[in-house]
């Protein structure tokens, strides 16, 4: 074991713990002094071929010198990593700079017993970060030709490699900035090997029950119940793939110990009091973690209810819930284990088949972002719910989210609190951004967000059963005109279009007549071209008498409507009093199944929700390309400057001069203001500036505020000025010493609010809002989370309530939107490549019909903290 290096020097944020190609885990982090046996053992572990391929000569020993030099090192100009299993190193990769201080030599050595796992392309993307991090911007390697396995790792990593032979050596070099491409190979790796760890523990060969008592004598029995097809053991000496654990708290870690050194893959632990033990608990839960990753495995827990797999081929039942459940294409997450048994017991009242479920009790390692890399190529499922107490890094869900919802529906039930407070045992962070800035981040990623777990099964049973909607036409056909007119504005308030209400239905007395006319109406209506779904929502009545004809024979027709024109149709049965019809869920008919619910309402609800999400399927993505004219290199560092004079957690506010300067580097300009202390000096700014001017109060409660006497617009000459500093002067004395300022005259225009902010928990939060009451009394501001595409910037302005003032509102000139969209984009941009900024208010911006002006701006700038979702892969810790 290498005792883990400490130093004042040593770059602890460089730690991860990474998934490997396999699925396996192992841990990633910088050389220390103390690796100077190990790095010597890993050496002489390696053939006479790959010592020659890596330093171009055989020796089967490094020198106390070379020892020195590898080891040793200033993790600025020369930076190492390893990478380790169980303590012993697999992977070695480092740099080291050049006379050119933006170019540095980089060089891999990768285990012969570990060929194959993709160490390689961890190790660059990691030294790359780290060299961005020391302003090196390209990189250099001298590779033998014979070395095929590592030329691989560069032309696959996703850069722009320049190459030449030259006496027998390639040397190639290449940009490490992350382009568009190489992030796509990193997030395709990740997708990769996360999916893969996912399905090795729902798909294990063999299982293990490692405990005694009730609980394990539960798992045993049902997992032999649901048919595991692989052998079922009570110890460890068959080296089993999935181990579950339920022993007393004291003796979890000992058996994870134990886990690793018998070969397991993947441990899940149901044994819960970890996250109840407050700190204590706390310590022991990341010592698991530590534990199990050092060793290579994932782990599910603790406090997990279990783990479902209902594919015929491996028909995993490693769960407490007795029962298997019926097969079908829905997955499901939880958190929460009591939540957990909820929404199992949600989903099966209402018939909807199971493709997986993993409960994460406390999280502790596996997460919801796992088990959206597993369901993106699961076949099995097609409909994704996910239930969270806590979203540990926001900005990968957020990634994987978008591009998993692009394929399948994704329902989340969350919490209201969540990011508010921490549920226990949960460690991640709270956020400090504005309310519904989470939600606008759901929505953005086109998560189908419900409030609790029946509103979720309710969508999850359309979803499963039917096609989604195409667009917000709905026919609404009832044997009720009474119940029509409800449910038709019921749908209208949701923001369905009723394209048609059909009422004169099911009225013949004869059954079979009153089934037919259903069918003939309903298959008129679905055919229109601008009807996108339908509800039959029925009452016992003559003809269609639901409790006399049963709901089987009804529920075919309209099954068998919406199988022949491939739209969704969803019953409603209302006042249905025997508690043997069944009303609620999915009805199985031999057209397919039909959703089914009790109450109109509940079902348009759920229908709505789906038609929100098609909307976001259909809607243009847009692009990420940002505005010309920016000058990130230069930006950074102007900051890094800045920068060195901040402390601690303080934050440094910039003076104008500076603030003006960052924002050039963005092309985003600021109209200057000029404080003064005597008329003369406003006088001569005002002449500098250029007349008409505006002179306004510094008071950020007054600078806006022209109805409060803190602005006073159009002065023309000095005479005038002179004239409105004395009147402002003393229309402000009641506030104290009024400092004013004197600013050139902006083109009119609707004064707007725009706020950037670096948050704990979702990282750079964009805000909009049009200034004023909207804003300050209403709270009508939009928010966003970048990176943000065209798309995303053009909904942000959109978004407030208030916007419609910006498109000609009353018969005001509508402002030049696109000046609006490019002044977004580029502070969205600013915020998102500098997370040292925590604060950017641009308030006023005056929007007008030729262009936009940010007229005031303030910018504070702290320490950063390292993002959970920059451009190398890690585990979240």
């Amino acid at each position: 074991m290498v005792t883990q290096p400490v130093g004042d020097g040593y770059p602890h944020h460089w730690e991860a713990d990474v998934v490997l190609r396999d699925g396996a885990t192992a841990h990633l982090r910088p050389i220390a002094a103390s690796d100077a046996d190990a790095l010597q053992s890993f050496h002489q572990g390696q053939s006479e071929q790959s010592i020659y391929l890596r330093f171009f000569t055989y020796r089967s020993v490094l020198s106390e010198k070379e020892l020195r030099r590898f080891t040793q090192v200033d993790y600025r100009d020369r930076v190492a990593f390893v990478i380790t299993v169980a303590g012993a190193i697999i992977g070695v990769g480092r740099y080291d700079r050049l006379d050119d201080p933006k170019l540095a030599e980089v060089a891999f050595n990768i285990s012969d017993a570990h060929q194959g796992r993709g160490l390689g392309s961890i190790l660059l993307e990691h030294l790359a970060a780290a060299a961005r991090e020391n302003g090196v911007s390209r990189f250099t390697a001298e590779v033998l030709p014979e070395n095929r396995k590592m030329l691989t790792v560069f032309a696959e990593a996703g850069y722009e490699v320049s190459r030449h032979f030259d006496d027998g050596v390639v040397s190639l070099s290449f940009d490490i900035d992350p382009t568009e491409r190489s992030l796509a190979v990193m997030a395709s790796r990740e997708h990769r090997a996360e999916a893969r760890s996912i399905e090795g523990l729902l798909s294990p060969t063999s299982i293990a029950v490692i405990g005694s008592g009730r609980p394990a004598e539960q798992l045993l029995e049902h997992l032999r119940e649901g048919g595991f097809t692989g052998p079922i053991h009570t110890e460890l000496d068959q080296s089993p793939q999935l181990a579950v654990i339920a022993v007393p708290k004291a003796e979890v870690l000992p058996v994870i110990e134990r886990c690793g050194k018998a070969g397991v893959k993947g441990v899940l632990v149901v044994t819960s009091g970890f996250a109840d033990d407050g700190e204590t608990g706390l310590a022991l839960q990341k010592e698991l973690v530590r534990t199990a990753r050092e060793h290579g495995m994932r782990l599910i827990g603790p406090a997990s209810l279990g783990l479902v797999n209902t594919n015929a081929s491996v028909s995993l039942n490693a769960s407490l819930a007795a029962g298997m459940p019926r097969p079908g294409k829905l997955g499901l997450f939880s958190q929460s284990a009591a939540i957990g048994v909820a929404l199992y017991a949600s989903t099966a009242r209402r018939g909807l088949g199971i493709s997986s479920i993993l409960s994460a009790g406390s999280r502790a390692d596996v997460s919801g972002n796992d088990l959206m890399q597993y369901w993106e190529d699961d076949a099995d499922t097609a409909v994704c719910a996910m239930y969270f107490e806590s979203i540990g890094n926001p900005r990968k869900f957020s990634r994987l989210a978008r591009r998993l919802a692009r394929n399948k529906p994704v329902i989340l039930a969350k919490s209201d609190a969540l990011g508010l407070q921490l549920p226990p045992g949960h460690v991640v962070r709270t956020t400090q951004a504005p309310a519904g800035a989470l939600d606008a981040m759901l929505r953005q990623s086109g998560i189908i967000r419900v409030k609790n777990i029946d509103q979720l099964a309710n969508i999850a049973q359309i979803a499963l059963s039917q096609a989604l909607p195409a667009g917000p036409g709905l026919s609404v056909l009832s044997n009720s005109l009474a119940l029509a007119r409800v449910v038709a504005d019921s749908a209208s308030e949701a923001g369905l279009v009723v394209v048609e209400t059909i009422t004169d239905v099911g009225h013949q007395e004869n059954p079979a007549q009153a089934l037919a006319e259903l069918r003939e109406k309903l298959l008129l209506t679905l055919r229109r071209s601008d009807v996108d779904s339908a509800i039959a929502t029925l009452m016992p009545a003559r003809g269609l008498d639901v409790e006399a004809l049963g709901v089987e024979p009804i529920a075919e027709v309209l099954a068998a409507c919406a199988a022949e024109t491939g739209k969704p149709v969803v019953a409603a049965f209302s006042g249905i009093l025997d508690p043997q019809s069944p009303v609620e869920g999915l009805l199985a008919t031999g057209n397919g199944d039909l959703p089914s619910f009790s109450s109109p309402g509940t079902a348009i609800t759920a229908l709505a929700a789906l038609v929100r999400y098609s909307g976001w399927l259909r809607r243009e993505q847009g692009s990420f390309e940002p505005p010309e004219g920016i000058e990130s290199e230069a930006a950074q560092g102007f900051l890094d400057g800045l920068l060195e004079q901040v402390e601690g957690a303080e934050l440094r506010t910039l003076s104008p001069t500076e603030a003006h300067q960052l924002l050039g580097y963005y092309g985003i300009p600021v109209l200057e203001s000029v404080p003064f202390n005597s008329d003369q000096e406003a006088v001569q700014a005002a002449e500098r500036l250029g007349w008409p001017v505006v002179l306004k109060s510094t008071d950020p409660a007054l600078r806006q505020r022209l109805d409060l006497g803190g602005v006073r617009l159009n002065i023309q000459d000095s005479v005038t000025l002179k004239y409105e500093i004395a009147q402002m002067r003393g229309a402000l004395a009641h506030t104290g010493e009024a400092a004013l300022e004197v600013q050139a005259m902006a083109p009119l225009g609707q004064a707007c609010a725009l706020r950037a902010i670096e948050d704990p928990l979702l990282g750079p939060v964009v805000s909009f809002g049009l200034s004023g009451d909207a804003v300050n009394l209403l709270d009508d501001w939009a928010h966003r989370v970048p990176p943000l595409s065209s798309t995303d910037v053009s909904e942000l302005v959109r978004a407030p309530r208030a916007a419609p003032k910006l498109f000609g509102y009353q018969g005001l000139p509508p402002i030049k939107i696109s000046a609006l969209e490019d002044l977004v984009a580029r502070l969205a941009l600013l915020k998102d490549e500098h997370p040292e900024i925590a604060l950017i208010e641009f308030t006023p911006v005056l929007a007008g019909t030729e262009g936009c002006t940010v007229l005031s701006v303030k910018i504070q700038l702290g320490n950063a903290a390292q993002r959970t979702d920059s451009a190398r892969r890690a585990m979240a810790s």
